[in-house]
């Protein structure tokens, strides 16, 4: 009785440790999007077409910013000289303007503004080709989870041969150039 007892916990020990080795003999791998998406000419495109319309909008609110701080100027200026009626009627000029330049700022920045609608239009495209080529990687090469070393994972040490960036880039057509790599 003795002896099954012993040899049921055996088993037991034996399962967890295959279990055990089994769960460490997934294969890792990472990537640097990052890096992969500056081998992409598309993205550096779109990226640069963002860039000037985040600058061409900032302008617009910044004119109507600085508009609106001219006519709170000339208020405090006249405003001795204005009878209480003109007074509420330039204060309201002036708290229509600045809700409208807030609401101009919130449409074109703010959570799924224009600025956003625009980066999902232009980059999804190109980020749905890279997850493409990482998946068809992961499964030709084996491998278990693929990390990202770009995004929010903390790596304190990546071994380089795990890194599957330039395969990437490669599956992608283009050819690595590890200058654009950030050390």
């Amino acid at each position: 009785m003795k002896i099954n007892r012993y040899m049921g916990y055996a088993g037991v020990v034996t399962l967890l440790v295959m279990t055990t080795t089994t769960a460490f003999a997934q294969r890792f791998a990472y990537v640097d999007t990052e890096y992969i998406l500056k081998h992409i000419p598309e993205y550096l495109s779109a990226q640069k077409q963002l860039d000037a319309l985040s600058v061409q909008w900032q302008e617009e609110v910044d004119n109507r910013f600085a508009e609106i701080e001219k006519l709170y100027q000339s208020y405090q200026e006249d405003q001795v000289l204005l009878s209480e009626a003109m007074r509420r009627k330039r204060e309201d000029e002036i708290v229509n303007k600045e809700q409208e330049a807030r609401e101009f700022q919130r449409q074109k920045f703010g959570f799924e503004g224009d600025l956003f609608q625009e980066r999902v239009k232009l980059v999804k495209p190109i980020q749905d080709k890279v997850a493409a080529a990482i998946q068809r990687i992961a499964k030709d090469q084996g491998l278990d989870i693929v990390l990202d070393k770009g995004s929010e994972v903390t790596f304190l040490y990546a071994n380089p041969n795990l890194d599957k960036s330039d395969a990437i880039i490669t599956q992608l057509g283009y050819k690595p150039d590890p200058s654009l790599a950030e050390n």
